[in-house]
């Protein structure tokens, strides 16, 4: 069987191929597509009914509790193509129906469903079609005050499923029709090419290139007909077939005469070895790849390597962020980066040939230029720091200049790379800073613990002296003196200990909103005196957070207290509001004012220990410096804006108040105690 299928000719198999393809999918297709459908429409209609279940529970709230039943009755024939659709009430009685002939009372326990679930689907069968019911609880604060029932045919999807099916097996059809068609007059096309390209090939047979590649399996000539005649040129040939190796010496056969395979056709040989159109293609080509087979395999391996080398090479090349090249001799550049390219606003096939004078301003190329001279001449690699001016501000590379060899160690070339090394200069700037914070904490907190107790001890006995003094003379008035600049010692002192952190925190869950409205309530009044109003916009979704209560109020009440010093003697206006940003997992406070602003290079230090631009007397410099511990305690984050962005909605000012450009500071505190525990 399999002889005579491999005996057909190209187009017959191709036929065949086809017609089995396009019925062996139709077979298998229509059942699965049937299922799959079947499926499909099934699940989409539970989920419309399900979806239109909850719907109508939800908006049927309002009126079941109103006992409007006009609006329910409205709310049930709006639910489109449905079979069905009623509310019963807590009592499970039936306040609204879309049936147009009477209710059917046994449709009421057909399907019921509990407080804890969303919507129970049931399927019921009135005994012409089926139905699927969908069943969702009324419920107002977890107390059940009704039930919505829904219902969706199913014997619909049945029908809509099998018409599908149909159609499908009607298309099934007509593309079979086509493709015997359309098949056939393509393996005509097919063979006539392959016909031309058989005969091409023949003529190349009887030519210079007469090797063929090695059939291994096969049976020759000279094994089939036990043939002794080892003088014919086809006798222990195992690279031709018989049929293309001229002048054999098959004594009493027709091959020797005509031209061949023509005369081979009643050959045994020939018979039992021959295949179909393209096997013969194959064969009368296969002399011509023998002889320069090693060759283009050599060169397609070489080739290979080159490529795959050349495309890592170009790919960690791109994927490196920094910027590198390379030049010759000449200081031509011969390849770069595509970091590079961009940095100078080039292709990386348009760098090459071109020099640093074609890429960088004059003297920055003549730097560059010299340089690069210098490592060709010495062949010594070069490896510095450079702080670069651009556009977007101060940038500091890492700058690498590696001469290239060759095989004799002649000097060909020359590699530069420049990584950019901005962020860790600022890291290390970070952490001198981080450094010098941890040395002025420590050193604060020595200090205070040292002079609380002298200070206390002071205020003490100017107190008592106080209360023996007159009023009205001058011992008493410098008691007095003495007794409020020993006060502002004693604020200084506990802001010193609070910035050390020498407290424990006492961290617990927390609603945020209470936290900022309780700070607000203590200010609100005294900033009133001053002709400041406090405006509060606070999320309705009462945020719950894991914190410190304490700490936190110190920070929205020091936030408040300065935006209340940044207002002019007119006064102003304070806007705190509050933002739960689930996705993100924090919820986020903003204290805006219309008060004089914070110049940027003040907003840089602003939250630097001891930095303050109050007047002597008026702030230590530290309370900025402690709320922003007290954040980083709670994993938080705190930042300054000035002046206010231009799309924010500031109230109107008090009477008689000018508005000035404005300050935000913004503070991020996580919901998820676990990073904080």
């Amino acid at each position: 069987m399999k002889g005579r299928f491999s005996r057909l000719r190209f187009e017959t198999k191709l036929n065949l191929g086809i017609i089995a393809i396009v019925i062996g999918m139709a077979l298998f297709l229509l059942p699965v597509v049937a299922r799959m459908t079947s499926s499909a429409l099934i699940a989409e209609n539970k989920l419309r009914g399900t979806a239109l279940a909850e719907s109508l529970a939800a908006r049927a709230v309002n009126p079941l509790l109103a006992q409007d039943y006009l609006a329910l009755r409205n709310m049930v024939g709006e639910t489109g193509d449905v079979v069905y659709a009623f509310v019963l009430n807590a009592d499970d009685r039936v306040v609204t129906h879309s049936f147009l002939k009477g209710f059917p009372v046994e449709l009421t326990g057909a399907n019921s469903v509990a407080d804890a679930e969303r919507v129970r689907v049931q399927l019921v069968d009135t005994g012409q079609i089926l139905i699927y019911d969908f069943a969702a609880p009324i419920l107002v604060s977890g107390e059940r005050i009704g039930t919505v029932r829904v219902g969706l045919s199913k014997s619909r999807l049945s029908a809509t499923t099998k018409q599908f099916i149909s159609a499908l097996a009607t298309m099934f059809g007509g593309a079979l029709l086509a493709a015997m068609a359309l098949g056939s007059v393509f393996a005509r096309t097919v063979t006539r090419r392959l016909a031309r390209l058989r005969s091409h090939a023949e003529e190349l047979v009887s030519g210079s290139l007469d090797n063929l590649s090695v059939l291994p399996g096969e049976h020759f000539c000279w094994e089939i007909m036990s043939c002794k005649e080892k003088s014919c040129p086809a006798h222990h040939d195992r690279v031709r077939r018989c049929w293309l190796v001229p002048d054999t010496k098959c004594a009493g056969h027709a091959c020797k005469l005509g031209p061949k395979p023509a005369s081979c056709r009643d050959c045994p040989v020939f018979l039992q070895s021959v295949g179909d159109e393209i096997q013969d293609l194959a064969e009368s080509l296969d002399f011509m790849a023998f002889t320069l087979r090693d060759h283009i395999r050599g060169l397609r391996e070489a080739e290979q390597t080159l490529t795959s080398q050349q495309r890592l090479l170009s790919t960690v090349l791109d994927m490196n962020p920094d910027f590198i090249s390379m030049v010759d001799t000449r200081m031509i550049y011969q390849t770069c980066n595509r970091a590079f390219a961009q940095n100078v606003g080039r292709k990386v096939e348009e760098i090459q040939g071109l020099n640093d004078f074609h890429l960088f301003p004059e003297d920055e190329a003549e730097r560059r230029n010299l340089e690069g001279r210098e490592v060709l001449l010495t062949g010594e690699r070069v490896d510095r720091q450079e702080r670069v001016e651009t556009p977007g501000g101060t940038k500091w590379f890492h700058v690498v200049q590696i001469p290239v060899h060759d095989e004799s160690g002649r000097v060909v070339g020359l590699l530069r790379m420049d990584r950019d090394v901005t962020d860790i200069k600022e890291y290390e700037q970070q952490l001198i800073q981080a450094q010098k914070m941890e040395s002025v904490g420590k050193l604060a907190g020595g200090v205070a613990h040292e002079i609380n107790t002298p200070l206390g001890i002071i205020l003490g006995y100017a107190q008592l002296l106080k209360e023996d003094a007159p009023p009205d003379s001058q011992l008493g008035q410098d008691l007095a003196i003495i007794e409020k600049q020993t006060k502002v010692c004693r604020k200084i002192v506990a802001d010193l200990l609070g910035f050390s952190r020498q407290g424990e925190s006492e961290k617990r869950e927390m609603c945020f909103n209470n936290s900022v409205m309780e700070s607000v309530s203590l200010v609100r009044h005294s900033f009133a005196l001053d002709h400041v109003e406090i405006v509060t916009r606070l999320d309705d979704s009462f945020p719950i957070i894991y914190g410190d209560p304490e700490k936190l109020k110190q920070i929205w009440i020091n936030l408040l207290t300065n935006a209340k010093d940044a207002m002019p003697e007119s006064g102003g206006v304070i806007v705190v509001s509050t933002k739960l940003k689930t996705p993100k997992g924090i919820v986020t406070l903003n204290v805006a004012d219309s008060g004089t602003g914070i110049d940027e290079a003040t907003a840089k230090k602003i939250f630097d220990p001891f930095f303050t631009t109050k007047s002597v007397g008026k702030g230590t410099g530290l309370g900025l410096s402690v709320s922003f511990g007290i954040v980083k305690d709670h994993m938080g984050d705190i930042r300054v804006e000035s002046p206010l962005p231009e799309d924010f909605d500031l109230p109107p000012l008090p009477a008689g108040a000018t508005r000035g450009p404005g300050t935000i500071f913004t503070v991020d505190i996580p919901l998820d105690h676990c990073t904080l525990s």
